[in-house]
């Protein structure tokens, strides 16, 4: 029987309300479909940096690297711990160790959920760059708390990382539907994303089967809401792409659905798994997060893992629970009957 073994970071707030349905819909799942999956679980969080003035322990990249993949619920607690210490903490320092450049989230109503556009023809795939560009986290800040004080943050993008992203979302496009759409704002800044659209045009030659497109992010943004059947994949770097990927979210019913991969496309080092929803401490002890977007980044995991078959069998479960209304507007079912309607389904 084949086995993959699955690091759980559960997080904080909803975090462990979330991971904990996806894990019993994944475990369900693999039973019924002739392959084991076997999680250990790291208690990585807020109240971990707080217990020890850090978010994981100084090898827990190391620990990670034996695993097939990662699954994470949500990390942040700004009422305990800032942002800016959480994020670069753990999220950001696992997606650059294991080279997880490609951010993969993908955009689509599910039946029965009633979005904010008048359309339910809304499938788009975005992937964004996930290691460099404008989180790549160089600059500083010099003369801090006085009158001349100066804050340098510089994006770093180069013709590697560049490249390889768009590389990958040409495959995408080729899997789809053969359009793609490269996202820059190459009329203000005329060096980072003018290289970035001159780079798009090399591959687009070598890709003559794929439709491409260059978009202005503004213009993204409206055409997103707009015209979003006239969209496939969606290419965009580490700021535009986390901008652009919240519309979708917001589009296809909200963060409660939006799933996301943390991809090393040659599988070198584990990839990451992960809702992208926050931590939403306001709800974590009414037992009413919608767990619908941890349990499609499973299915995104079993995809990944090669277990192709029981990903679209818990796509299909979900499915079925939306169409049944439950799920679908936030707040009014409980976790626990999500969950318990996503089994059924699938059973």
């Amino acid at each position: 029987m084949t086995s993959h073994s699955i690091a759980v970071i559960k997080g904080d707030g909803i975090g462990a309300a979330v991971i904990d349905a996806a894990w019993e819909v994944l475990q369900a799942v693999a039973k019924g479909s002739g392959f084991a999956l076997h999680d250990t679980a790291f208690p990585w969080s807020c109240d971990h940096y707080l217990e020890t003035g850090a978010m994981m322990p100084a090898d827990g990249i190391d620990t990670l690297r034996r695993f097939d993949a990662i699954l994470l619920g949500a990390v942040g607690w700004p009422a305990k711990v800032p942002d800016a210490v959480s994020l670069h903490g753990l999220l950001l320092p696992i997606r650059k160790a294991f080279d997880q450049y490609a951010n993969v989230r993908p955009h689509r109503l599910l039946p029965g959920v009633q979005g904010p556009l008048r359309t339910d023809r809304f499938d788009i795939l975005c992937v964004r760059e996930n290691t460099e560009g404008e989180y790549a986290g160089a600059g500083g800040r010099i003369h801090v708390g006085t009158p001349h004080e100066v804050a340098v943050e510089t994006g770093i993008f180069t013709r590697r990382g560049v490249e390889r992203i768009l590389r990958f979302a040409f495959t995408q496009a080729r899997k789809r539907r053969g359009k793609l759409a490269s996202v820059t704002k190459s009329n203000a800044q005329k060096h980072s994303m003018v290289f970035w659209d001159e780079i798009t045009r090399q591959l687009a030659a070598e890709h003559p089967d794929v439709e491409v497109t260059s978009y202005h992010v503004d213009a993204m943004a409206a055409r997103m809401v707009t015209a979003p059947e006239s969209l496939d994949v969606v290419v965009a770097s580490n700021l535009f792409g986390d901008i652009l990927t919240d519309l979708g979210a917001a589009i296809q019913g909200g963060l409660g659905f939006a799933a996301s991969a943390n991809l090393n496309p040659e599988r070198g080092a584990p990839s990451m798994f992960e809702p992208v929803h926050g931590s939403a401490p306001d709800i974590a002890p009414l037992g009413i997060a919608n767990p619908i977007a941890a349990i499609w980044s499973g299915a995104m995991m079993l995809e990944h893992l090669g277990e192709t078959a029981a990903a679209e069998r818990v796509m299909a479960a979900l499915a079925a629970t939306t169409a049944r209304g439950i799920g679908t507007i936030p707040g009014k079912d409980r976790t626990n009957a999500i969950t318990a309607a996503v089994l059924s389904a699938l059973s």
